[in-house]
């Protein structure tokens, strides 16, 4: 029988909870965004707004069960152009989706759901992987609004973060597979960077991420050049899919195959890469190496953090969490709590399910 690192029913603390109330906010754009959102647990609890991964990972009620019902009001919501917000970057025209959609639209949208839910004091705010990034973003620009940074599977979003996990070997390996010169996530999982590479045309092959954004910003011509978006979407999506986990049944794909959502998540993600994430307000091929996050750690000085990052994460390698925490320490900061996990990239690892519900439980009340 083979071993599988994904939480089972057994090990969630909590149980399923019902919504007790959701909708759509529009955030008044000329693109005219509508996020989703949901409430889960305590009406009259400690808010807590979880921020997806991805970008363009979506929200699903499961991820409340991270918290205490009784004690914490949970905000899941959906980031621009996914998951039930519209419109949709999973639409064949994806342009409306990623028309004013930057971190700096992501982490507007978050104070305008605090005020349209009428949260006014601090919040724990709770993410993982983008999720991490965009919450640290989100901290670094409103440091008063945030009573605890709860964060798994650090990502930075620099150049070299981007070119582990999407470039590795990929130029040369067509002549040579075996090349491990570079290090990357292809090392080990060679099957999946197969499928993923060869979406690709050898020529191309100097910078993937640009390989996949001429793809996904090609308007299709007929339903064969849709088909091929289709397809990269796919083979984009599956390759984080089959990277999360520290062992899986790699037979089942899950929702990373499904077109709708390998649409969204993988036009998304791709469209903040070429960007650097917009990261400190610029975009653009110049700040694809922006090193934002850590220049910027003083702002937290005063927030609790928690990390919990797996040791064998090779979507976000564990040396993001290290390099972060050495960064706040740097700055004076004293109470951050780091949890290296035997587990791999997923939020639904066994051990980082366990670690972040144990956080939370621990959290000092507000």
């Amino acid at each position: 029988m083979s071993y599988n690192s994904k939480a089972t029913e057994a090990d969630w603390r909590y149980p399923k909870s019902a919504l007790y109330t959701a909708g759509h906010l529009d955030v008044a754009s000329p693109a005219g965004h509508q996020i989703y959102w949901e409430e889960h647990g305590n009406p009259q609890g400690e808010p807590v707004l979880f921020v997806h991964g991805g970008p363009g990972g979506g929200t699903a009620a499961f991820m409340a069960r991270y918290f205490d019902p009784k004690r914490y009001r949970i905000v899941l919501f959906d980031q621009r152009g996914c998951g039930k917000s519209k419109p949709s970057a999973a639409d064949d025209d994806a342009r409306p989706a990623l028309t004013d959609n930057t971190t700096a639209h992501l982490i507007a949208d978050m104070n305008k759901l605090r005020e349209a839910r009428g949260i006014t004091g601090k919040m724990h705010v709770f993410g993982g992987s983008w999720g991490s990034t965009l919450s640290l973003a989100y901290a670094i620009a409103h440091p008063g609004n945030v009573a605890s940074l709860i964060l798994r599977g650090i990502f930075l979003c620099r150049r070299k973060d981007i070119d582990f996990f999407y470039q590795g070997n990929a130029a040369t390996f067509e002549n040579n597979p075996e090349d491990t010169r570079l290090a990357g996530t292809y090392m080990f999982f060679p099957e999946a960077w197969a499928d993923f590479v060869r979406v690709i045309p050898e020529a191309e092959r100097g910078d993937m991420v640009a390989a996949y954004d001429r793809i996904f910003s090609a308007t299709p011509a007929n339903d064969a050049a849709l088909q091929r978006q289709i397809a990269a979407a796919r083979a984009w999506s599956v390759w984080e899919g089959l990277t999360s986990y520290l062992a899986q049944d790699v037979s089942d794909t899950g929702k990373f195959a499904d077109a709708k959502f390998a649409k969204a998540f993988a036009r998304i993600e791709n469209h903040y890469f070429m960007n650097g994430a917009f990261l400190g307000g610029s975009g653009g091929e110049a700040n694809r190496v922006n090193n934002y996050l850590l220049e910027n750690v003083a702002a937290l000085k005063e927030i609790p953090v928690h990390i919990v990052h797996g040791r064998f994460d090779v979507v976000c390698p564990v040396f993001q969490a290290d390099e972060l925490v050495a960064a706040l320490k740097r700055t004076g900061h004293t109470r951050i709590d780091y949890r290296r996990t035997p587990a791999g990239h997923s939020m639904t690892e066994r051990e980082n399910c366990l670690a972040l519900t144990d956080i939370m439980d621990g959290l000092p009340a507000l």
